[in-house]
This record gives structure tokens, C-alpha cells and sequence, in this order.
């Protein structure tokens, strides 16, 4: 079961309950652990306090769901999956990373043969591998590596990153010559390919498979160079705001539509919680959109936008104030 192969430390869940003197708990879940919402409920409930599980979806610790236990009278929050992220919130919030149980040495061990044209390699992951990267460093430096693990940002763990947080890693892409990303998915590591610019190898633990990312990442940067295109043909343009809590970019995206206005476009304000193809369907008053929120929006569902959703990024690259030869060579997250 999902529950086993991740520590949902449950005893301590008791503890904080406890600790807090929680009455009201809202628990929040990503999607793979949303099957364990009934036995963490039960475990809160047993500690005292009325469990209500949050049915939203959940992409990370940027979606901490505080209005929504604003509304419910919660006085605490159990999120899973994810670090902290948010400070200064209205409703505390426990964070529980849900480590994998998981062993990585197979996947590893595969991805040795991808690896073997480089010897300077730099060690990625998301939170729930975090504790296996000695081991994962270990196996590399056996076979001859030179092995980084970026440390730069005071919000990660060394050598974590998140799907629009690259800092750790873009901090010693000018030291390696190639990546290697423990975890399960694409996304995290095509995000890697995207933010450093640089070979990636994936190792999934979960499936012991171990593969490259180079042709969807080429094939996803000729798809935003004919996005950023074609936004540029737009007269009038809709400029997102996030309102998830570490989505909210209000300043940035007030400073975007005013240089739309001078650049001659009709910009406005659009203020969504779900960025989808769908929500954004009804607007077809805009020819283009440009999102403030989470970047890996209009970077992994492009294709399925009625109309271009550019990056803040790349909506500057319209604008003549940046090269995108620049976000190519830099990273385009």
C-alpha cells in the first residue's frame, strides 16, 4: 500500500495534535497519499480532535489551504508531502514530509551506464528521497565520480529541490557537467532540465528504471519559443494572479500589465486559485495570458491551453527586456 512505502509518522502525528491542543484539524494530502485520509483522520481523531480532510488538489507547499480552514474554524493544519515553505500564516501548520521507505540503489545502479560520458555530476531530489542522497553519492563516487549537492537556499535541504525551485541546483551548474535526479515522475527532473539547462538522468526508485530527459526538454523549449511567438501577435492580454498563499504575486503582476500597456497591448488582471485549460477556456475575449503564479503551470500543460500561457519570464522575452538566448543558457525557471 501508498501508506507503507512512505513514513507518515503517526505517532508523532498523535504528539502534535496534542501538543497544539487541536481541536479542529484540516488535513491536507497530495494526490498519491489521499487513500491514507482515512486512517490519518482516524489517528487525529483518536487524539482528540474533529479530522476534516481536504478533498482539493494539492500540488505543493505552495498550496497551503489556509482559507479554506479560515472558513472551516480550524485551528491547525496537517499538511503531507512537502517542506515548509510559507512563514507568517494564519493557521499553524504542521508539516510532514512522508520520507520513502523505498530503496534507491537499484535505480542508481542504472543510471551509471547514462551517466558514463561524464565525471562532475550534480545530486537533485525532491524531500521524500532526501535522506538516501549519501547513498546515492556513495555509488557514484565508487564508480570514479566527482559528486555536488547544491546547498544554496535557507528553505531546502541541501541538494532538494521543488518544482519551481531550483536554487540548489542552479548553484552548481557551472561545477557539473551532468545531473542526476532520484524520484519518481517527470516532472521534477524535466523542471531540472529546464532550470539548469543541463543533461539530466532520472533514477526512479519506484519502478528501478533510470532514463534521460533531453528530448522533452527539447521538445518543450520549441514549444514555448512558438508560444512566446505567437503571444506577441495578441492585442489583448490577461495577466494571472495566483491565489494560492506562495502563488499571490500581485506586484509582479501589476509591473507586467503596465508593460503590456506600453508595449501598445490591452492588459488586465485576472485573479484565479486553479490555473486549468478549462477555467481558462470562457476567456476568449484574451489572444494570449501571462502567468504570475507557478511557472510549471504553463510550462507542463501548454499544450493544453486553448491560447499561449506564458511564464513571467517569457512575457518579458516578448517585451524585448530579456534574450531568450539567456533563459536557454541560464534556464528558463
Amino acid at each position: 500500500m501508498r501508506g507503507e512505502i512512505f513514513d507518515l509518522e503517526e505517532e508523532r502525528l498523535r504528539s502534535e495534535i496534542r501538543r497544539h491542543g487541536a481541536r479542529r484539524v484540516l488535513l491536507q494530502l497530495p494526490e498519491g497519499l489521499k487513500p491514507q485520509g482515512l486512517r490519518l483522520a482516524s489517528i487525529i481523531e483518536d487524539a482528540g480532535a474533529t479530522a476534516i480532510i481536504s478533498g482539493d488538489p494539492c500540488y505543493g507547499a505552495c498550496d497551503i489551504a489556509i482559507s479554506e480552514a479560515k472558513e472551516l474554524n480550524a485551528d491547525l493544519i496537517i499538511h503531507y508531502g512537502h517542506s515548509k515553505m510559507l512563514s507568517d500564516v494564519d493557521v499553524p501548520v504542521v508539516y510532514f514530509e512522508a520520507y520513502a521507505r523505498i530503496p534507491i540503489g537499484e535505480a542508481v545502479r542504472r543510471s551509471l551506464g547514462l551517466l558514463k560520458r561524464w565525471s562532475r555530476i550534480g545530486l537533485a531530489t525532491t524531500i521524500q528521497h532526501i535522506k538516501s542522497l549519501n547513498e546515492a553519492r556513495r555509488i557514484l563516487s565508487s564508480e570514479g565520480k566527482t559528486v555536488y549537492v547544491g546547498g544554496a537556499s535557507h528553505m531546502l535541504h541541501p541538494g532538494q529541490v521543488l518544482g519551481c525551485d531550483y536554487a540548489n541546483a542552479k548553484a552548481i551548474s557551472p561545477d557539473v557537467e551532468a545531473f542526476l535526479f532520484i524520484g519518481g515522475g517527470r516532472f521534477h527532473p524535466l523542471g531540472l532540465a529546464l532550470a539548469t539547462m543541463k543533461p539530466v538522468v532520472a533514477a526512479d526508485p519506484f519502478t528501478g528504471r533510470a532514463y534521460r530527459l533531453d528530448d522533452d526538454a527539447r521538445r518543450l523549449l520549441g514549444r514555448r519559443w512558438a508560444e512566446i511567438e505567437e503571444a506577441g501577435r495578441a492585442e489583448t492580454i490577461g495577466v494571472i494572479v495566483g491565489l494560492k498563499p506562495g502563488q499571490r504575486r500581485l506586484g509582479e503582476a501589476l509591473r507586467v500589465r503596465d508593460e503590456l500597456a506600453r508595449m501598445g497591448k490591452s492588459a488586465h488582471i485576472l485573479a484565479m486559485r486553479e490555473i486549468t485549460p478549462e477555467s481558462l477556456e470562457n476567456f476568449t475575449c484574451f489572444g494570449a495570458f501571462v502567468n504570475t503564479a507557478c511557472p510549471r503551470v504553463s510550462l507542463d500543460a501548454d499544450s493544453a491551453f486553448p491560447r499561449p500561457v506564458l511564464t513571467l519570464r517569457e512575457a518579458y522575452v516578448m517585451l524585448g527586456k530579456l534574450r531568450w538566448e539567456d533563459l536557454l543558457r541560464n534556464g528558463i525557471i
